[in-house]
C-alpha cells in the first residue's frame, strides 16, 4: 500500500512509519518538526518538513502521488495551550484535518486512521472506558479531537470512505518528547537518568493507562485491514498510579531519592483507564509489552540518547 503519515517525525507516527515500512508498505511522511525531529524518520520513508494546515504545500508535494491511506498523527498536543490559545488548536486539529480530508477525497484514499485520546475524550473513570461511553471532553484540545472524530465520520458516510479511529490511553516509549507538557515516563527517565529528582503533582494517587508505542504501532498496522468504520481504544486496560510508576521506574536504574510533591494542576483527572475488548475482537489486537519491559527499554533509549546529547 502507498500510506501518507502526518505528524511522522513525531514519537507515535515515526513508529508507525517504521512499522509500515517493515511490512514493505511505501510511506510518504509529513511533518512540521515543531515537535518531531527528522532524525525520526525512516531513511527509507519519502519525507517532507511541511505544515497541514497550508493547502498549497501539501498538494504540491503529493502531486502525483497514489494514496491508498491516509493516517493522521500530526496535531496540536499540548492541552494546556489548548486553553490559553483555543483559536491556535482549533487551527491546526480542526482546520489541518479538513485540509487533509479534502486531499484525501480528491485522491480518492480507500480508508483514514487518525489519533485520537481516551483520557480527553471519557474523562474522569470509575471503569474501565468502552467506546460506546459519553464523551466528556474537558479542554478545547478534547473538543478538537471530538470534532475531527465527527468530521471522518461525516466524510465517510458522504464520500465512502472507511476509517478507524484510535483513542489512546498514554502512550510512553522511545522518542517521547522530555521536554514541555510530555509525557511522564519521558519525564522520568530524563531525571532518572541525571539523578535528579521529579516532580509529582498532587498526591500522585492519579492512574493512567500506559500503552507502550510499540503496540501502538501495530494497532495501526492491523487497522489497514481490520477495523473498518470502528472507532477502538488502545491501551492495556490496567490502571498504573503515578507514583507507583515512578517506584517502578526508580527501581529499574536503582535511584533511591523520592519525588517532590506539588499541588495538583487543575482539571487533572484522577482516574483514566479504558477497556480493549473491542480492539481484541474486531482487530484481533492486544498489547504485547508488560509495563516494566516497556520502561526499560525507554529508560535504555534516553539514556544512550542524553550520551549522544539528543537532550539537556
Amino acid at each position: 500500500m502507498n500510506i501518507l503519515v502526518t505528524g511522522g517525525a513525531g514519537f507515535i507516527g515515526s513508529t508507525v512509519v517504521d512499522e509500515y515500512i517493515r511490512l514493505g508498505h511505501r510511506v510518504f511522511v509529513v511533518d512540521d518538526e515543531s515537535t518531531g525531529c527528522k532524525r525520526n524518520v525512516h531513511p527509507k520513508a519519502d519525507y517532507k518538513k511541511l505544515d497541514i494546515c497550508h493547502r498549497p504545500s501539501l498538494v504540491r508535494f503529493l502531486k502525483n502521488k497514489k494514496i491508498d491511506v491516509l493516517n493522521h498523527h500530526a496535531a496540536q498536543i499540548d492541552v494546556r495551550r489548548s486553553v490559553s490559545d483555543p483559536q491556535y488548536d482549533a487551527r491546526i486539529n480542526i482546520m489541518g484535518l479538513l485540509n487533509l480530508l479534502e486531499i484525501a477525497r480528491e485522491k480518492k484514499v480507500k480508508k483514514v486512521l487518525f489519533s485520537a485520546s481516551g483520557g480527553t475524550a471519557y474523562g474522569d473513570c470509575q471503569k474501565a472506558a468502552k467506546e460506546g461511553d459519553r464523551e466528556c471532553p474537558l479542554s478545547p484540545y478534547g473538543v478538537s479531537k471530538l470534532a475531527s472524530e465527527k468530521y471522518i465520520e461525516t466524510y465517510s458516510s458522504l464520500y465512502g470512505m472507511k476509517y478507524t479511529i484510535f483513542r489512546y490511553g498514554n502512550v510512553y516509549g522511545p522518542r517521547q518528547d522530555p521536554h514541555g507538557e510530555a509525557g511522564v515516563v519521558a519525564i522520568f527517565s530524563k531525571n532518572l537518568i541525571k539523578r535528579k529528582r521529579s516532580k509529582i503533582y498532587g498526591s500522585g494517587k492519579q492512574t493512567r493507562d500506559f500503552v507502550f508505542v510499540e503496540d501502538v504501532a501495530r494497532a495501526n498496522s492491523l487497522a489497514l485491514g481490520r477495523g473498518h468504520n470502528g472507532i477502538f481504544n488502545i491501551g492495556t486496560g490496567i490502571e498504573t498510579s503515578v507514583y507507583g510508576l515512578y517506584q517502578r521506574m526508580a527501581r529499574i536504574v536503582g535511584y533511591s531519592e523520592s519525588p517532590i510533591y506539588q499541588k495538583a494542576r487543575s482539571g487533572e483527572l484522577k482516574r483514566s483507564f479504558v477497556s480493549i475488548v473491542k480492539a481484541k475482537q474486531k482487530l484481533n489486537w492486544a498489547p504485547r509489552v508488560k509495563l516494566n519491559e516497556g520502561l526499560k527499554k525507554t529508560i535504555q533509549y534516553f539514556s544512550t540518547s542524553s550520551s549522544k546529547g539528543h537532550f539537556n
